[in-house]
């Protein structure tokens, strides 16, 4: 999954770098699973916005060769709206006994760093 994050930010950054804010959450999460469902086909499944245990919607649960995922994904509006959607996943990532998740945060201005950043622990 690190090497899918990893190939779909720089072919995201390729193709939709330049976009403008109007590009939507929900716009972000069609194109991820555009990219992920050619992946996936035949040995895996995704759920969107599935439910947990407490009634919080994750935005994505990937099960791929018996294993499972969660992507949150969001529009970069800021360090704490930043911090509080990594402490979403970390919430979800309790809810289903996982260790690691991925969050992807869509960045629409002018001066963002591109790539992917590793961080521990998520809360």
């Amino acid at each position: 999954m690190d090497l899918v994050i990893q190939k779909f930010a720089m072919h995201y950054t390729e193709f939709f770098g330049d976009c403008n804010e109007k590009f939507l959450e929900d716009n972000g999460r069609c194109i991820f699973l555009l990219y992920m469902k050619p992946i996936i086909n035949g040995t895996g499944n995704y759920y969107i916005e599935a439910r947990t245990r407490t009634n919080r919607r994750t935005d994505l649960i990937i099960d791929y060769r018996g294993r499972q995922y969660i992507v949150e994904l969001k529009i970069w509006r800021g360090a704490g709206y930043d911090k509080r959607g990594r402490e979403q996943l970390a919430d979800y990532l309790n809810a289903y006994h996982l260790k690691r998740g991925y969050f992807i945060s869509l960045n629409f201005n002018k001066n963002k760093q591109m790539g992917v950043k590793k961080s521990y622990p998520w809360g």
